[in-house]
C-alpha cells in the first residue's frame, strides 16, 4: 500500500552548457524556500526523492513520489499535479531533489510554464544543475 503527501503552502558542475555551483547560498530566498520544501517532502515520504513548485502567484507545493499499484507519480509530478489541481496557472520555478535529469515531470512544468526555471539538487541539498529561462551562473 502506498501514501501520498503533499505540503502546500561549493563545487561547480557543468551540463548541457549550464554551470551550476553546490552553494546553496547561491539561491535567492524564496528558491531557497522550495530547496527546504523538496527536502521535507523526502524526508516525509521516506523516498530518495522530493520536489517543490511555486506557482506566478507565489503559491508553493510540495511532494514526494507517490508510489501505488494504480499510480505512480514522480516527485516532481505529484508537486505539479497538487499545483494544478489548486489552480495555478503557471510556474516560476521548481526544486528536484534526489531525482535525475530525465525525470518525467520537467515535461510537466514544461508543458504549463516554458520558462520556469527548474533546479536539481542532490539528497543533500547541493545544487547541481539549473535549467531554465532564469539561468544564473
Amino acid at each position: 500500500m502506498g501514501t501520498v503527501r503533499f505540503a502546500h503552502d561549493g563545487a561547480e558542475h557543468r551540463r548541457g552548457g549550464v554551470v551550476s555551483t553546490t552553494d546553496t547560498g547561491a539561491l535567492d530566498a524564496e528558491d531557497n524556500k522550495l530547496l527546504v520544501l523538496a527536502r521535507g517532502a523526502m524526508g516525509r515520504s521516506g523516498s530518495g526523492s522530493g520536489a517543490a513548485v511555486r506557482d506566478t502567484d507565489g503559491r508553493t507545493y510540495a511532494a514526494g513520489p507517490v508510489e501505488l499499484k494504480a499510480l505512480s507519480l514522480t516527485a516532481l509530478q505529484a508537486a505539479v499535479a497538487a499545483a494544478i489541481s489548486s489552480g495555478a496557472e503557471g510556474f516560476e520555478a521548481a526544486v528536484v531533489v534526489g531525482a535525475p535529469f530525465h525525470d518525467a515531470g520537467v515535461a510537466a512544468v514544461r508543458e504549463i510554464s516554458e520558462a520556469g526555471k527548474i533546479i536539481f539538487a542532490d539528497r543533500h541539498g547541493a545544487i547541481y544543475d539549473t535549467v531554465g529561462a532564469e539561468q544564473t551562473p
